[in-house]
């Protein structure tokens, strides 16, 4: 697995949850035990956000020997799938992360759990409410005016245990009943309004369970007990939960716990031109904006791998963004960034034409061809090199090509001007051959054989282009992935719109009569290469039309969006 840890015993950068825990250490809690836990719902595919939990809780473990926990929030069946587990495990540990045997799912302690329910009943903490959820929302009030209690609040805890036990023996609806804490309707905190601790989810299969359960606990009440059951000593979440860390407490002050874990939140991930709400990302999805969970346009671990982004990219990522208590919104243009560094150093270089233009070299001999050698990149030595084939015909970049510079800076091949082929001679454009629509299909060059590897002196050429050989190349489809959203927040709604409206329409461009030097066919999927010239590429693990191989450009050779911003700004 990869590591982005140059140092083996380097001392992480530190922030206020690693001061938190030094101080806990100091002081003798939790018998100097370090225990975090990542607790994902299966219900979707991991994002970029969740690395940065991954990294921050295993990471944690780590460093103060102690252990990380992977846990499935499995509490809600309708929208949970295995095939989202599996996914969620594959994720973890293609990030450099390992759990062990310390795998657990909530389902694991549905029974204890239920029991801890019936503690609450028994303690007249709980009680089982018949209001429909209609009502339930009315008699909860708002934010600035108090709930009103329930008619059924006051039930006897011989009822309460009585209907409880019938909702677990499935007598009752979906919606009929639930079980609710009773803690104060009048709380300026909503969360403590006598929140659900159960409800009713007949006809489903859950993964683990299968149908022996048809009453589900809800999160906060799942979340914390879970915690305490493990041993959680420092249960670190986003700070959209800030407010639920009461009730968290409240639990577990009420109940017989085996500890009382410390809940630390931390800033979620808000990274531009994207989103990582789960219900959004599925919604892209199921409409059909995105080819799945693993498209490499989403913001998914998967869809970044399937992009051609490497774990240690973004492990040193979310080493960059750091854990803070501020929420802010981080540019994509560092995460784009961070990926080019990494790739640039290990990306072996290669030559593809996305464009193509054919090129005859007159005064090359028919039939022949050489192997001319090519360094597998520029600054190590150590990668060694390969072979290009050269041959009389080639086909250079479209964009490479203009019969007159527009300018002075245009360092490119013009009618009567000369360049140098990268890793090959000086040619001199000829003559262009058009259609008779008046387009260049075609260019009539010469070369100077004693070019190779050398520039005779006084000899001045425009510059270096890259090409391939018409005889060897291979046909490929090429899809040029961009930012998913045209707009920096799209999800923000400051503007009136709705999210998709901000959906980039440009977002995928696909080439489809591209050609790629021949070592490109003895690539294998997930292979990363820098095409010179053109940006980090991906070989797909999909073919493309009539089983050419697909290569997705993972990101540009620079930042070509802080030009556009700056244009806009």
């Amino acid at each position: 697995m990869e590591n982005n840890k140059t140092l083996e015993n380097a001392r992480p950068v530190t922030n206020f949850i690693r001061q938190i825990i030094d101080q806990d250490l100091a002081a003798g809690k939790n018998d100097g035990k370090v225990v975090t836990r990542f607790p994902p719902e299966p219900n979707g595919y991991l994002h970029i956000g969740h690395a940065k939990s991954i990294c921050l809780n295993f990471g944690i473990a780590e460093d103060y020997h102690g252990r990380c926990h992977l846990r499935f929030d499995d509490t809600n069946p309708y929208k949970e799938d295995l095939t989202f587990v599996e996914a969620i495990k594959h994720d973890v540990q293609w990030l450099g992360f390992s759990w062990g045997e310390k795998e657990f799912y909530a389902s694991d302690y549905f029974e204890q759990l239920h029991d801890y329910a019936v503690e609450l009943i028994k303690k007249g903490k709980a009680y089982v409410c018949d209001l429909s959820p209609d009502e339930a929302r009315e008699y909860r009030g708002t934010l600035t005016e108090p709930g009103r209690d329930s008619p059924y609040r006051e039930r006897s805890v011989e009822e309460n245990i009585d209907l409880f036990a019938r909702m677990r023996a499935g007598e009752f609806e979906d919606g009929s009943r639930v079980l609710r804490a009773k803690i104060d309707m009048a709380s300026a905190n909503i969360n403590l309004r006598d929140p659900i601790i159960y409800r009713i989810r007949h006809g489903v299969v859950h993964h683990q369970t299968g149908d022996e359960w048809c009453i589900y606990p809800m999160y906060d009440f799942t979340h914390c007990l879970s915690d305490s059951i493990e041993g959680i000593t420092h249960s670190l979440c986003t700070l959209e939960f800030e407010d639920h860390r009461p009730l968290y407490n409240w639990f577990l002050d009420q109940l017989d716990v085996p500890c009382h874990p410390q809940q630390i939140e931390f800033s979620r991930l808000n990274l531009q031109y994207t989103v990582t709400s789960k219900r959004k990302l599925t919604e892209l999805v199921d409409e059909g904006f995105v080819e799945g969970w693993d498209d490499p346009r989403m913001p998914t671990i998967a869809g970044l791998r399937r992009r051609g982004v490497t774990s240690t990219a973004i492990r040193n990522f979310c080493d960059r963004i750091g854990v803070t208590r501020s929420d802010n919104s981080v540019e994509m243009g560092l995460l784009e960034s961070t990926i080019r560094e990494d790739l640039n150093i290990h990306a072996p270089r290669r030559m593809a034409v996305l464009r193509p233009l054919k090129l005859v070299i007159e005064n090359y001999p028919e039939g022949r061809t050489e192997a001319l050698e090519a360094a597998n990149h520029p600054q190590n030595e150590d990668m060694g090199a390969r072979k290009v084939h050269f041959s009389r015909e080639l086909y250079i970049d479209r964009d490479d090509f203009m019969e007159v510079a527009p300018n002075k800076k245009f360092k490119r091949l013009v009618r009567g001007g000369e360049v140098r082929l990268r890793n090959a001679y000086v040619i001199r454009c000829d003559e262009v051959i058009k259609n008779e629509q008046d387009e260049i299909i075609e260019l009539r060059c010469s070369y100077d054989a004693a070019t190779l590897g050398a520039n005779p002196e006084g000899r001045k050429v425009r510059g270096v282009i890259h090409w391939v050989s018409a005889e060897n190349a291979i046909a490929a489809e090429v899809r040029l992935y961009d930012r998913l959203f045209s707009h920096p927040t799209p999800d923000a709604g400051k503007d009136g719109r709705d999210y998709r409206e901000h959906f980039n329409p440009d977002s995928l461009r696909t080439l489809t009569q591209c050609y790629l030097e021949a070592s490109l066919g003895e690539a294998q999927p997930g292979d990363i290469f820098q095409f010179e010239r053109e940006g980090y590429f991906c070989l797909d693990p999909a073919t493309g039309a009539n089983g050419q191989p697909v290569f997705n450009r993972t990101v540009t050779l620079r930042d070509s969006w802080a030009k556009i911003e700056k244009q806009h700004g």
